[in-house]
């Protein structure tokens, strides 16, 4: 991503924080996965309460409003005082638990009702597992995703 559009994605970041009266610094990382943008700051709570609706939410603003100029190859990960960071990692122990108790019990194991962003999270932990796998069904924006043992 460019020079330009990171300070576009920051400046608009901070604006939808101070919109909402919160003092948040802002950084910008590229990684491998994609643009993550890290927000800091003791205000920061307004955006995890509830499980971090807000967050989910301001995610969503940012990567529509400048889905034109990031193209469908990146993706926005956007972070508060290390909320999400914890909750991936948490959402991941818990796949490769749900892989465990799949292979030893035979039977398939739902995780669910997820958002696209918590599923690919489970879907890349599982791929990790050559002895598992794991789909999702439904056809809302929240879905279940399913892990079997592989036969």
């Amino acid at each position: 991503m460019n020079d330009t559009l990171t300070n576009q994605i920051t400046e608009f970041v901070q604006n939808v924080a101070r919109a909402m009266g919160a003092s948040l610094t802002v950084a910008v990382e590229e990684t491998p996965e994609g643009t993550h943008i890290n927000l800091q700051g003791e205000d920061g709570g307004v955006l995890v309460r509830r499980s971090g609706e807000g967050l989910q939410a301001l995610q969503h603003i940012v990567a529509t409003a400048f889905r034109r100029q990031l193209g469908d190859d990146n993706r926005i990960v956007i972070d508060c005082n290390g909320f999400r960071k914890d909750k991936d990692a948490e959402l991941r122990q818990m796949a490769r638990y749900m892989a465990e108790k799949a292979r030893s019990t035979g039977a398939s194991q739902e995780m669910g009702p997820l958002n696209p962003y918590e599923r690919r999270i489970v879907h890349m932990a599982i791929a990790e597992d050559p002895a598992a796998t794991s789909e999702s069904i439904g056809d809302a924006f929240m879905k279940t995703v399913i892990i079997s043992a592989k036969k």
